[in-house]
């Protein structure tokens, strides 16, 4: 186990921060797939009781990030390539919808934005901080989310991408993918300038199936 320590916050109950803590925990890494959580550990380590740390367990369970068996206890939920397909093909089919509709209701404010996040994202990778690196990535798809003017969409591509977010780490901490995500990301924002759908759509379903690749390799998944 990592040197985790407890994010607090003055707006949030003690049981929220130790979940939120956690929940950051697995998606960054910290906790490894197959990691035990025993709940004396854990309570040690964030100086709290054993309650929060079983009320945070017992939630992470309900998302999926962890799973209990009989003899082994709570384990954070190991990646599979199932899951990664799964969740890829929802992804596809939303993020087209999601493109599409932001070629056509893009403001020149919010591709201002766009191409803003793209030279952030140029100056992260000179950091090498691959959490930085992701968080930026987020909001750069997060961007065209609300360009779409959907709610309802919104509210499930920011589910699919909080279910991405173990996946997509992994992806980032390939270096040698840096630059091509950077042109990737302008290949997306000149078609969404220049109201291409068709060419929107391309540069999406490639972007996804180039980080697919790229996941698959690094976690050592059948490529077949």
């Amino acid at each position: 186990m990592k040197d985790i320590s407890l994010k607090m916050d003055e707006y949030l109950p003690l049981r929220d921060v130790v979940f939120n803590t956690l929940r950051n925990a697995i998606l960054t890494g910290e906790l490894s797939p197959g990691e035990r959580l025993m709940e004396i550990k854990l309570a040690d380590k964030l100086g709290v009781s054993r309650t929060p740390i079983r009320e945070a367990i017992r939630k992470l369970e309900l998302e999926g990030l962890v799973v209990n068996t009989p003899r082994k206890g709570a384990e954070v939920a190991n990646i599979s390539p199932e899951d990664l397909r799964d969740v890829l093909e929802v992804r596809r089919s939303l993020e087209v919808l999601a493109i599409t509709l932001a070629c056509e209701k893009m403001t020149e404010e919010t591709l201002s934005l766009l191409h803003e996040n793209i030279e952030e994202f140029k100056c992260s990778i000179n950091t090498e901080a691959a959490s930085d690196i992701a968080s930026i990535d987020v909001s750069f798809h997060d961007i065209i989310y609300k360009a779409t003017g959907n709610n309802r969409l919104i509210q499930i591509l920011n589910n699919i991408s909080e279910q991405m977010y173990r996946y997509r780490f992994e992806y980032i901490k390939n270096k040698a993918a840096w630059n091509r995500l950077v042109e990737e990301h302008i290949n997306i924002y000149e078609a969404i300038k220049n109201r291409d759908k068709d060419l929107a759509v391309k540069s999406i379903l490639l972007h996804i199936d180039n980080q697919e690749r790229d996941i698959r390799k690094k976690m050592g998944f059948d490529t077949k």
